[in-house]
């Protein structure tokens, strides 16, 4: 048990530190680095937790194939080019940015006052998961419940990724 604690803490304060970091690099390359690590660190404190279902989506979707994208990007891109821009206003889009976050997350508030997000209601509650196990719950909501929006995540993804390719293209 105290092992536990010593971890958890020692994660916490990993996550915490290289979230700082991460904001206050100047080199993009440094900041995606420390964003990797926070990463790990949050997979960590989800294992901690017993969600290890979390984790490993953690790590292999943020730690690795997102992140690995940055990097690609930043290291295709001009950062030069884009330090001697100067930085634009926060116009019309930056409020509704604002207004439309401060609404989810009023949205998310009112939601956990209800105790839909804890797995009390609906088929899966956490009985049901227990009983079948989270990969497999997961994975039956996936291809359920959830089969379009899964689907048109992947449909996103590719299509960031072929956006990506043509940008690349494009400067050689």
């Amino acid at each position: 048990m105290i092992i536990q604690w010593i971890v958890f803490i020692l994660a916490s304060l990993s996550a915490v530190v290289f979230a700082l970091l991460m904001i206050t690099r100047k080199n993009p390359i440094h900041s995606a680095v420390c964003l990797i690590v926070n990463f790990l660190s949050v997979a960590v404190l989800y294992v901690l937790l017993g969600r290890e279902f979390i984790a490993i989506s953690q790590v292999i979707i943020y730690a690795g194939a997102i992140m690995m994208l940055v990097v690609f990007t930043i290291m295709l891109i001009s950062v030069e080019e884009v330090r001697k821009k100067p930085l634009l206003r926060m116009g019309a889009g930056g409020v509704i940015g604002i207004v439309l976050t401060i609404l989810l997350l009023g949205y998310l508030g009112l939601g956990s006052f209800g105790g839909s997000l804890y797995g009390e209601k609906g088929n899966f509650t956490m009985d049901v998961i227990r009983e079948m196990g989270p990969f497999k719950a997961v994975g039956k909501l996936f291809m359920t419940d959830y089969l379009l929006p899964f689907e048109l995540a992947s449909v996103v993804l590719l299509v960031g990724i072929i956006g990506a390719v043509i940008l690349a293209k494009k400067e050689r």
